[in-house]
């Protein structure tokens, strides 16, 4: 809770002040990325994103607070990358289908979530946990939604949004960070799939 309330309080009041905050967060994804919490340096970041070294400190008092951040916003990216292709699927095993292309093309865009959000574990596992808490919670909340208009069966719940954020996250590194051998569309429609059908075999 008092990370959370140091970056609402040093959150910047200017148009300038938003672009080097965005600059710096850029900059701290790509070190960390890079480098891990433990090999990323604080003026290294600074340098990357061309501002002075005392910018970092008028935002997040140490690397840890701007490893949170990093952790926090790549979060919130997601969700904004996902977001509209939810909102404008028919049903709600489409929106499945439509935000899990969505999350591999956003992965193939940023490798570096991966990597930081995996070392969150170890460096802040409050913000590991929100981070894949708060997507089951958008999950569930989607397949509660489809069960109330019966597009999925009744009684479909918490456990398996925790499956389905588990197989996006394994299908979005096979598919997002080790090799992109397979368009996003197709990788989503095989998963899809599964989530529709299942793996029981058919009746004649």
């Amino acid at each position: 809770m008092g990370a959370a309330t140091t970056r609402e309080a040093r959150a910047p009041r200017t148009e300038r002040g938003r672009r080097t905050l965005r600059a710096i967060l850029d900059a701290a994804a790509a070190e960390f990325g890079e480098r891990g919490f433990a090999g990323a340096s604080i003026s290294r970041i600074t340098a990357r994103a061309g501002v002075a070294l005392g910018s970092f400190y008028t935002y997040y008092p140490s690397k840890e607070d701007g490893f949170r951040a990093v952790v926090r916003d790549l979060s919130d990216a997601v969700k904004t990358a996902v977001a509209p292709h939810v909102a404008a699927a028919p049903d709600a095993l489409s929106a499945e289908e439509a935000a899990l292309a969505a999350f591999l093309r956003f992965a193939r865009e940023h490798k570096e979530l991966y990597r930081i959000v995996d070392e969150a574990e170890f460096v802040d596992a409050d913000s590991y946990r929100l981070h894949y808490e708060s997507a089951v919670a958008r999950v569930a909340a989607r397949l509660a939604d489809g069960a109330a208009r019966g597009e999925v069966r009744a009684g479909v719940g918490e456990v398996e949004a925790w499956a389905v954020v588990g197989m996006n996250v394994f299908v979005g590194l096979r598919y997002g960070v080790w090799a992109e051998d397979l368009a996003p569309e197709r990788v989503a429609g095989a998963v899809n799939a599964l989530l529709r059908d299942g793996l029981a075999p058919r009746g004649p």
